[in-house]
């Protein structure tokens, strides 16, 4: 099967369980730029778990302001500078990081969807807003990965709204978390049946 065929198999493959699509504007970005295979089917399982970790923030948290087109968007180019740094697929770096801001940049994304391809792996700092913060949990518990202090900024923002306790908000957010790291298995098995390397 040819590199085109793979991608267009990762980006509509219903998977199991099944995956959301990615945004069209996203898919077709990722048709233009060649993608590899792998990096659309990641990309399809951390936009599913943003899908999911919105919705219950939604729930949990109506009084919780943040863009949640902005964090779908986030979830499905988080990555999208791996297209030019394939090597950070299967290994190591942050390259891809200010990559996949400018590539997204260059192809008219503003500056505000296209940010979460450079802080996605930063969760302090100034700007960082509740959208960055949701991105960069969908980036860990895609995969089942517990990160201490993301969360605790996200319980934190939390408790600043509701006005429950942080122990009431930490326990929610935590079932949540776990009842997520359950597909962990299927989600991670779904990417590696798709090939890090275009084919030649």
């Amino acid at each position: 099967m040819t590199t085109p065929d793979l991608l267009l198999r990762a980006l509509h493959d219903a998977g199991n369980p099944p995956l959301r699509p990615l945004p069209d504007r996203v898919a077709e970005l990722l048709r233009v730029l060649d993608a590899p295979p792998r990096l659309a089917a990641h990309l399809r399982a951390v936009h599913d778990v943003a899908y999911q970790l919105v919705e219950w923030m939604g729930e949990r948290q109506p009084a919780l302001r943040f863009d949640r087109d902005a964090v779908l968007f986030g979830a499905a180019t988080h990555d999208i500078g791996k297209t030019v740094h394939v090597g950070e697929l299967s290994g190591p770096g942050s390259a891809h990081e200010e990559a996949g801001r400018e590539l997204l940049l260059a192809r008219g994304v503003s500056a505000e969807l296209a940010r979460f391809a450079g802080t996605h792996a930063v969760w302090s700092g100034p700007g960082i807003g509740v959208e960055d913060l949701l991105v960069s949990v969908a980036d860990k518990i895609w995969k089942n990965k517990r990160v201490r202090d993301l969360e605790d900024l996200v319980v934190e923002r939390m408790r600043a709204v509701s006005g429950r306790a942080v122990w009431e908000e930490f326990l929610a957010f935590d079932d949540f978390l776990c009842s997520l790291g359950e597909g962990a298995d299927r989600r991670l098995a779904f990417q590696a049946s798709y090939p890090v390397r275009r084919a030649r």
